[in-house]
């Protein structure tokens, strides 16, 4: 059987790839299980400094496997119908929390089809490129639930404003990559076969910058989505880069910026 998610390390770089391409890389317990050691594993690992996530074959990720046969061999026949499914429910949200915890970036790469849970794990992602054929949806709400899950209700609002997040939610219909592009949910439209060096591209822009100062710029880009106010977020923002200007990296920063050469960062 092969594993439900590779990783593949390229210096400081790693890229996640969902590996269930015959099920559309749906979401079965294993994949969900690998996502969770992977992404809860990222916060002590200080030698990964950005993430690339992408989608084996035709698509991203298809959302949950409703195919009941994916499940026989995970159920659990000392709980209940809501036991059990509460258990599925936490056990993938828990994964949009941690991509949001973990201190690395994460790169999301889209195509073909990104549905339900698979729509989230892009809103989770901190920049999302499309290839042309990406289509995505809060699926959920096709299936007779709720529009309203795995994050959806607080991402899109915040990504895309108000009236398209109603739209996508109340309806399950699907957001196609220029649509995506124009509300500025993807960051490009790629083509497929350039999607992979586009993000390499931006992901060494990342690797330019001083390790500390990239983990708690994530950090305060989603603590301050939240920030009850303007003096809030100031007082994050100030808190950071009084902390980051006592590091040798930003003393490295200045000497490298007068002698105009490019830095080199040693994390302290």
């Amino acid at each position: 059987m092969s594993e439900p998610v590779v990783i593949e390390a390229r210096g400081a770089i790693e890229i996640v790839t969902l590996n269930r391409p015959d099920r559309l890389n749906a979401m079965d317990a294993d994949l969900i299980a690998a996502l969770d050691g992977y992404f809860r594993a990222l916060c002590d690992r200080l030698d990964v400094r950005v993430v690339i996530l992408r989608g084996a074959g035709r698509a991203f990720c298809a959302g949950l496997d409703l195919d009941p046969d994916t499940w026989a061999g995970s159920a659990d026949h000392a709980r209940g119908p809501v036991q059990a499914g509460w258990r599925t429910q936490r056990a993938i949200a828990q994964v949009m929390q941690l991509m949001r915890q973990c201190p690395q970036p994460i790169i999301a790469l889209g195509h073909g089809a990104a549905c339900g849970g698979g729509f989230s794990l892009l809103l989770s992602s901190d920049v999302r490129l499309a290839a042309p054929d990406l289509k995505m949806n809060a699926a959920y709400i096709k299936i007779g639930l709720g529009g309203c899950d795995m994050g959806s209700s607080y991402f899109l609002p915040r990504l895309v404003g108000a009236s398209l997040a109603a739209e996508l939610i109340l309806t399950g219909n699907f957001l196609y990559a220029e649509r995506a592009l124009q509300s500025g949910l993807v960051s490009a439209v790629v083509d497929h076969a350039d999607l992979l060096d586009r993000a390499l591209g931006l992901a060494g822009d990342m690797l330019a910058t001083a390790p500390m100062g990239l983990r708690l710029s994530k950090d305060a880009l989603n603590r301050n989505i939240d920030a009850p106010g303007f003096d809030a977020a100031l007082a994050l923002e100030d808190r950071q880069q009084v902390m980051l200007a006592q590091t040798e990296d930003f003393t490295e920063a200045k000497r490298a910026f007068a002698q105009k050469r490019a830095p080199d960062f040693k994390d302290r």
